[in-house]
Order: C-alpha cells, then structure tokens, then sequence
C-alpha cells in the first residue's frame, strides 16, 4: 500500500469517528446534560449543609440492646410521616438506615422522598426531611422514568443507563481517535 493510499484510508477513517462522534453526542446531548448536573450536584451532596442530603442526627445511644425494636421505630416514622407531612401520604418503606455509631434511624420512604430520622433508643424524632439528594440520584440513573411510567424491575434504568454507558464508550474511543489520529498522519507524512 502506498502512502497516499496509507493517508486517504487514515483520513477517511477520522472522518467516519468524526460523524459517529458528533451524530452520538447531538443524540444524546439532552441525557449527557442531565447526568453531568446531577452528577456534579451529587458529588457535593455531603458539602451541602443538609440542603441536597440531610445531616445525620446523634441518638442518646450507640448499644443497640438498649434501643427500640424495629418495627416500634417503624410505626413511630409512620406515625410521624403522617402527622408532618400528610395523613394521607404513602408509607411504603424504601429503605432503613441503621446508624448504630450515631444512635440514630433513618426511615426514607418510596414514593415521595420524605425521610424520618429517629433516635434509636427513645424513638424521639431528630428529624423530619424531603430527601433531594434520592430524587437527584434517580434522575441521574434514569430510575425516575420507572417510578413514573410504574415499570417494574427498573427495566427503563436498565435500558438507559446501558446506552448511556455505551455512549460514553463510543465517546471515549471515537475521541481518543480523534486527538490520536491526526497526530498518526502528520507523523506518517513526516517520514516521507
């Protein structure tokens, strides 16, 4: 093969990443621009003074044979969730954090993204939260989308972040390419 021949093939092969690149991020911009700001106000959830993630609170105890059975804890973060928030307000569980260093539980609820945070010995309320760092986190995973249209088994979460991983693969080589490519031809033109 000749070295023109050698540089078309190379030119045009920049050209294909170059469109593939461009066509991937114009399809996708609207996603990637979602999931950089989530991402970003993510990563500073913690640095956020309570206002993307609420502080833990500290309990009056940290041995947990001193502290209520769950299920009191659990009615007690129910009972408050209806008498803080609304009576009609749905109290399906998401999840239970246990913060046994801390002395204290923390109730986050599925539905609204309301979370309770009891004491764990006495079952005193420390505090009462809407928990935007959770909706932040499954705009940015896609899992919004779920909760939505009611899919079950995160089958859009799946879906999305797998094109989204995808892309960002697509990204990764095709830019690669084209920061390395040129560099290639100049170098190969150089030597003739």
């Amino acid at each position: 093969m000749t070295q023109a021949n050698k540089r078309t093939k190379q030119a045009r092969t920049l050209r294909i990443f170059r469109k593939i690149h461009r066509i991937t991020g114009a399809a996708l911009f609207i996603f990637f621009f979602f999931i950089s700001v989530t991402g970003f106000l993510l990563g500073w959830k913690k640095h956020s003074n309570g206002v993307l993630m609420p502080e833990t609170y500290v309990g009056t105890s940290t041995d947990l044979k001193k502290w209520l059975p769950i299920d009191s804890l659990h009615t007690k973060a129910v009972l408050v969730l209806r008498d803080s928030v609304s009576p009609n307000i749905s109290t399906e569980i998401d999840r239970i954090d246990i913060r046994k260093e801390k002395g204290s539980v923390k109730f986050v609820f599925t539905d609204h993204f309301w979370g309770i945070q009891l004491d764990g010995a006495t079952g005193d309320v420390l505090h009462v939260d809407k928990r935007y760092s959770d909706f932040i986190e499954n705009i940015h995973d896609g899992s919004i989308l779920d909760k939505y249209f009611n899919t079950s088994g995160g089958l859009i979460k799946v879906i999305y972040t797998s094109i989204m991983g995808i892309a960002l693969l697509i990204f990764t080589i095709t830019g690669f390419w084209l920061w390395y490519g040129p560099k290639r031809m100049r170098r190969s033109k150089s030597r003739v």
